[in-house]
């Protein structure tokens, strides 16, 4: 009886001691890992992340026309104030180039469009008629770039001269007619009639108009700077 307690003791034992053995972690040998592999996953998880985001492109140089600047233009077209109005277009071309310094930034030939600020022909028999003009952008590398500048204003001449030339030749006229028709009262009548007749002219042919050729060189000065990318 003893001796079976004893084996029963002992297989206990056996049976615990396996059991314990079998619980245990297995080496990392045993994992059928090889060490650097631990290595280079532990070298990954602490690396740097690299953002995917391209560095940002340098600005682009600018240069900047100041207020003031003269800009002198020629007209593609006729103006005239027979038939242009005001609010209509226009364009120009650019007859010198804008420099800052040595370093030209809008080149000669560079294609501008105005407006027409007024546009007005004169009375028959008095007034002026005015044309105005003004620019209002410019195009250059594809992009346009508006502006805003004085106005060229131009005026006809005034009627006064003209109007005392018809309206005395008129008058003469009349007199010798009515002097060799009947003297004296003759002459009076007649320089009435001339005169009259010298009036009717001068205001059937008197309205003035301004006209600008094609090609006609106009200045203007900028009110505002204008920053041009380089």
């Amino acid at each position: 009886m003893a001796k079976l307690i004893c084996v029963a003791i002992v297989t206990l034992c056996a049976v615990g001691c396996s059991r314990q053995h079998s619980s245990q972690p297995a080496p990392a040998a045993a994992s059928g890992q090889p060490p650097s592999a631990v290595t280079m996953a532990d070298k990954t998880s602490t690396a740097p992340a690299v953002s995917g985001e391209p560095a940002p492109a340098p600005a682009e140089p600018t240069l900047t026309i100041p207020a003031g600047s003269r800009i002198r233009v020629r007209l593609a077209r006729t103006l005239s104030t027979r038939y242009d109005r005001a609010g209509e277009r226009f364009t120009a071309y650019l007859d010198e180039p804008i420099v800052s310094g040595d370093r030209v930034i809008v080149p000669k030939g560079t294609e501008f469009q105005g407006r027409v600020t007024e546009a007005r022909n004169s009375g028959r028999l008095r007034g002026r008629a005015y044309l105005g003009l003004t620019l209002v952008s410019f195009r250059l590398n594809g992009e346009t770039y508006p502006v805003t500048t004085t106005a060229d204003i131009r005026a006809s001449r005034s009627h006064k001269k003209r109007n005392l030339a018809i309206i005395g030749g008129g008058t003469g006229f009349g007199t010798v007619v009515g002097a060799v028709a009947g003297g004296g009262v003759g002459a009076a009548i007649g320089a009435g009639a001339g005169a009259a007749a010298g009036t009717a002219g001068a205001f059937v042919t008197g309205r003035k108009r301004v006209t600008l050729s094609a090609e006609t060189p106009l200045t203007f000065s900028l009110r505002n700077g204008i920053t041009v990318r380089g």
